[in-house]
């Protein structure tokens, strides 16, 4: 699987040990070091920034024509892997519907985004109808509780493997670059901040020999993670894997 940081990763000499002959996730909202990555990553992916800009907008309906001109300035890059098309972040799938109808640039350039408090039937068409679908979590199933989001992508990704337990598109995780969650599906490829976000936090790297450069962080939080990879095939017991989703009962 590709393993996606995303940035922005301060300073850039930190961005470099994180990035060098790596891949990058870029947002839309923090496009600062795109030249950056696109020198020094194997490749590199775009994202819509759709929460940053969401709230920006004041939660109103937002004009994307600017991510669309930036993803043209990039999508013909060698190094260019895809762009998330863009979301609504509290809207139905009518809205995200919507949205992929106005996309521009087709879909080998553009990943949908399904959410997992969507209809699996709007999930299973989009895996056949693009090359590649990413995966955001949400609600019951955010990515804070790994094992409730394992057994509901494993779930559903049942529906669209092949004979061989493999996804029929390729998948990506969406801030899922932790080991509890893509070691268990077949991703193509997953990304979180992890790296952006730790490295300047000075609590969480104590002891004699901790590191405490935030380039030595980056590299060795880096190491860590690409030490693991996602699974080559879905695995799904239909009795321990199957999902029950328990509800409160009010007395």
């Amino acid at each position: 699987m590709i393993h996606y940081h995303g940035g922005p990763i301060t300073p850039d000499t930190a961005a470099l040990k994180a990035w060098r002959g790596r891949h990058a996730f870029i947002s839309f909202a923090h496009p600062g070091q795109l030249p950056l990555a696109s020198e020094f990553c194997q490749s590199f992916a775009l994202d819509n920034g759709a929460f940053t800009v969401w709230k920006a907008a004041g939660k109103n309906k937002i004009d994307w024509s600017d991510y669309y001109a930036f993803v043209r300035r990039w999508m013909n890059h060698p190094g260019f892997d895809f762009a998330i098309i863009p979301d609504v972040i509290d809207g139905g799938e009518a809205e995200n519907e919507a949205l992929l109808d106005e996309w521009p640039h087709g879909e080998f350039f553009g990943a949908p985004v399904w959410h997992m408090n969507e209809s699996d039937e709007r999930f299973v068409r989009l895996c056949n109808e693009y090359p590649r679908v990413a995966i955001g979590s949400c609600g019951e199933y955010d990515v804070r509780r790994p094992s409730l989001a394992v057994s509901r992508m494993k779930d559903l990704i049942r529906h669209v493997t092949d004979e061989y337990g493999q996804p029929v598109c390729k998948l990506h995780g969406l801030r899922m670059l932790n080991p509890l969650i893509f070691t268990k599906l077949p991703l193509a490829s997953a990304d979180s901040t992890n790296v952006a976000r730790n490295i300047g936090i000075d609590s969480k790297w104590r002891g004699t020999y901790s590191p405490q450069s935030k380039d030595t962080r980056a590299a060795l939080l880096v190491e860590r993670i690409e030490a693991h990879n996602s699974a080559g095939a879905l695995i799904y017991c239909e009795q321990r894997d199957k999902l029950h989703v328990q509800y409160s009962l009010e007395v």
